[in-house]
């Protein structure tokens, strides 16, 4: 199973992503609420999930495919965008039809919230739920027992005890290292990390992790050291906000040469305060080179992939596969890593990233992918990293 997956997950690290952001100018055919799947019955070459429309029209007003958002926006040029990419791709080249559900109160959502959608979806037709974000959990198991008979697929989620819930989740401390690693080969020294959710998303605390011990692991080979200024404030709704720009800011102008924006819309204010600064950014989730010059790389895991292949499974009557197990996906299904296709780094090569990208798979360089509470890291001792929260 993981062979199959990694093959069609491969691509994205290296060829899918260079068509984001050079939009086909054939474009589906649409109607004025957006795509007709049963028109075109996904026959339409596009070259990227941005060539179809996030809202379409069905014939009998049902929606097979369902999409229920984590906080957030839905086009935050990361997470939730990601993996609805991949309801998109799957449902419009499978001539299925789709729609996205967001959770009333919007970051301030609660599981009542949140079951609404997913029981909105249900009563709407879905046979396939895909939920973003490990908050999903009550909600999702409240919904997924009353519906037994619907595919449930929970991104960024673990095992809940339940047959017809598919969880993924991805080791976003591989990719975090990843990035860690190619900024202090690059030249950078003084980093920054700017972490969603407040130090409570798993996630987000696994990619902050791997970014201080893949640049520790880096200086330690260079014989530099580093410091890393780390902050979860202003990420708790992952959302673009003034105060995280001004922190942002005021990194930048004390030294902070690169900050690790770890956090969906969290991104546009720091590419904000990067560009303001002439300084740099590392993307999270999918390449955000499209999104801002300032972007020197992105720790990337295959939100869409993953979600079209696990999607595959119900269609191709081999849910059970996946269903109640829980999936953990990196370097050894090609799940995380760094874009290749759009790479910019002048003083690390891809070579030099594709043979660290080896030893991580053949285990020979080990990374810890330990979530502490709170996401604090304070307690772990760096040879040459200096950790100073903020």
């Amino acid at each position: 199973m993981k062979r199959t997956l990694a093959l069609l997950l491969a691509l994205v690290m290296v060829f899918a992503l260079c068509a984001c952001g050079n939009k086909n100018t054939e474009t589906p055919a649409t109607t004025d609420a957006g795509t007709d799947v049963a028109e075109n019955n996904g026959t339409a070459a596009v070259s990227s999930a941005d060539d179809i429309a996030d809202e379409m029209t069905s014939e009998d007003g049902k929606y097979e495919i369902a999409f229920v958002t984590d906080v957030g926006q839905l086009k935050d040029k990361s997470f939730n965008q990601g993996t609805y990419d991949g309801v998109k791709l799957y449902a419009y080249e499978n001539g299925l039809s789709y729609k996205y559900y967001q959770p009333a109160n919007g970051d301030q959502a609660t599981d009542d919230d949140r079951y609404d959608a997913m029981k909105a979806a249900v009563d709407g037709g879905a046979n396939v739920v895909v939920c973003a974000g490990f908050m999903q959990e009550g909600a999702l198991t409240k919904a997924a027992t009353e519906n037994p008979d619907v595919s449930f697929i929970f991104i960024d989620g673990y095992e809940i005890g339940l047959d017809n819930v598919a969880p993924i989740a991805f080791k976003e401390e591989q990719s975090g290292y990843f990035a860690g690693y190619a900024a202090v080969m690059e030249g950078y020294t003084k980093l920054g990390f700017c972490g969603g959710g407040g130090g409570t998303n798993p996630a987000c605390c696994r990619y902050g992790y791997g970014f201080a011990q893949g640049a520790n692991a880096a200086a330690a080979e260079k014989g530099v050291d580093v410091e890393i200024n780390y902050s979860w404030q202003y990420g708790a709704s992952f959302s673009a906000s003034g105060e995280l720009q001004t922190m942002a800011s005021g990194w930048y102008e004390n030294g902070t040469e690169v900050i690790f924006a770890c956090g969906g819309s969290m991104f546009q204010s720091v590419a904000a305060a990067a560009s303001a600064n002439d300084a740099a950014v590392i993307g999270v989730d999918v390449d955000q080179s499209f999104e801002s010059g300032t972007v020197i790389t992105s720790a990337m895991k295959g939100l869409a992939d993953a979600t079209q292949w696990a999607i595959a499974k119900v269609y191709d009557g081999t849910f059970s596969e996946i269903g109640g197990i829980a999936q953990s996906l990196g370097v050894d299904e090609n799940a995380v890593g760094l874009p290749t296709a759009t790479w910019s780094l002048e003083n690390w090569s891809v070579e030099d990233y594709e043979a660290l990208f080896a030893s991580v798979a053949d285990g020979s360089v080990e990374i810890d992918n330990t979530v502490v509470e709170g996401g604090d890291i304070a307690d772990v001792e760096f040879s040459n990293v200096t950790i100073n929260y903020v």
